[in-house]
């Protein structure tokens, strides 16, 4: 079940936006708002979306959409002032999880922030948007319920209008799992178009996956996002936070070796290089942070004091590992920087 938080007034501000979006000259889908939340009856799609923030008062908004997803991150506005964002948002149904419930039809967007101030709000069909599918498991989903987040959760408040995160990660998959269900693989690769990315983390339930298997799972992956004119880009696996007594992770319960004996990431930079893929390291990144954050501070970034969990991530957690990843995504020129936010707005 999808939890909410008790509704925060907006004000009128929200009133007089919906006179100007339902105007029947602009053919915009108009909201309909309560509260927080703002609901734009549209069928499955890729949207776009322009805010404009700001009250009389001084004010600071977020805006999540869907099944928790981040949108917009915290964006201060003084008072009387408005700052306008824009991003792109992937509608579809289940709108979370691949396999889980198909939760509300159309587009939900959520207000949040410490005073949120919503003065217009306007939904429109994409154009040329450009398309970041995610394959993954629990670590990179759309979790449903708090405290958990994966970091494609998190990855949409850094993209601009112009970009869309299609997170098709499901918990609990394998390589073997996701290729075997059509609700996954199938789906993907039927949306998949050309120019596409398709980034794959897939390792955490590869426990009993030998490497052959593994190495030709990914292989299967790779050539099918190839075959549809997408451009696959392999991501090792978030590290696990399972500390050595030096404070290093250099242990195969932190760096994803299975009971086979199969090193999960070094088998994905091995394959990126033979398939001329390209790699976010993020185990590298993962690990590198969390052994300079140590035994204790590392804690945060994980569900460690709430969950007893050191392999899914906080709200917190997520929402760096996302900045790695669009690090990365910027490093190697997969996205281009204008379309990128830092971690500001």
């Amino acid at each position: 079940m999808r939890r909410r938080k008790a509704p925060v007034a907006v004000g009128l501000a929200v009133a007089a936006a919906l006179a100007v979006v339902s105007s029947p000259a602009q053919a915009r889908p108009a909201p309909s708002c309560t509260g927080t939340v703002c609901h734009f009856d549209v069928p499955p799609g890729t949207y776009d979306v322009r805010v404009v923030l700001g009250g009389d008062a001084p004010s600071r908004t977020s805006v999540s959409g869907e099944t928790r997803r981040a949108l917009l991150p915290e964006t201060p506005v003084g008072a009387g002032e408005r700052a306008v964002r824009s991003f792109t948002v992937d509608v579809r149904t289940p709108e979370g999880e691949p396999t889980g419930p198909d939760g509300s039809p159309g587009l939900d967007l959520v207000l949040g922030g410490a005073a949120p101030a919503l003065a217009d709000v306007r939904v429109s069909p994409a154009r040329h948007a450009r398309q970041v599918f995610l394959v993954g498991d629990s670590t990179v989903c759309d979790q449903p319920g708090e405290p958990y987040s994966g970091w494609g959760q998190q990855l949409p408040r850094y993209l601009r209008k112009g970009v869309s995160v299609a997170n098709h990660a499901d918990s609990g998959e394998s390589t073997v799992s996701y290729l075997a269900d059509p609700r996954l693989w199938d789906a993907v690769r039927s949306r998949v178009r050309r120019g596409d990315l398709v980034l794959v983390q897939l390792a955490h339930n590869d426990k009993t996956t030998d490497e052959a298997t593994y190495r030709n799972n990914l292989r299967t992956l790779v050539e099918g996002v190839r075959a549809e004119g997408g451009r696959p880009v392999l991501v090792t696996p978030i590290v696990r936070r399972w500390f050595n007594a030096d404070g290093t992770l250099d242990n195969g319960t932190a760096l994803l070796v299975n009971g086979l004996g199969v090193d999960h990431p070094a088998v994905v930079r091995s394959l990126a290089a033979d398939e001329d893929v390209p790699l976010i390291d993020l185990t590298a990144r993962t690990k590198e942070l969390v052994e300079s954050l140590g035994v204790e501070d590392s804690k945060a970034l994980y569900l460690t004091d709430t969950k007893r969990d050191n392999t899914h991530t906080s709200e917190y957690g997520a929402t760096v590992y996302a900045g790695l990843v669009r690090d990365a995504l910027v490093e190697q020129r997969l996205v281009p920087e204008g379309l990128v936010r830092g971690d500001g707005n």
